[in-house]
């Protein structure tokens, strides 16, 4: 998985965009009856950016974590003042490529894929890492 910086973001300096928001979540199963009011409208920028002085977008290609629901192409919101714990999705920089796995800190430090078709990267001595931020949301396109 290949990652292409989109640059930083502040939800501060963008336009509020309001989109409307209703109360009751979709179904994915069996359709319910629909309400017919609304909750007050979202800005998607203050609902995906907590720390906009910290936060950047990335774009990716590869499906090394589609398990994960990044998909090729997916645009990254990513945080750098959250400190990454295992567990956590990440994009690093491991000997100047950059990646984006979920960080496994025990019992040994690697990067895991979430696709079986890859292999987990175990960081080896020597080897330079570093931990770029951590990813709070992916925004997948399906048209």
């Amino acid at each position: 998985m290949t990652i292409n910086y989109i640059g930083s973001i502040s939800a501060n300096d963008l336009p509020a965009t309001f989109t409307k928001f209703f109360v009751e979540p979709v179904s994915v199963g069996f359709p319910s009856p629909a309400n017919d009011y609304l909750e007050s409208p979202i800005d998607l920028n203050q609902y995906l950016i907590k720390n906009g002085a910290a936060t950047f977008l990335v774009r990716v290609s590869g499906d090394s974590m589609l398990n994960a629901n990044i998909a090729d192409q997916a645009i990254l919101i990513v945080d750098r003042s959250l400190k990454p714990k295992h567990g956590s999705i990440v994009v690093a920089s491991l000997d100047g490529d950059f990646v984006c796995k979920r960080l496994q800190l025990k019992p040994r430090l690697c990067l895991l894929p979430e696709n079986p078709k890859y292999e987990p990267i175990y960081i080896q001595h020597g080897q330079n890492l570093d931990i770029m931020g951590t990813v709070t949301a992916a925004i997948n396109k399906f048209e």
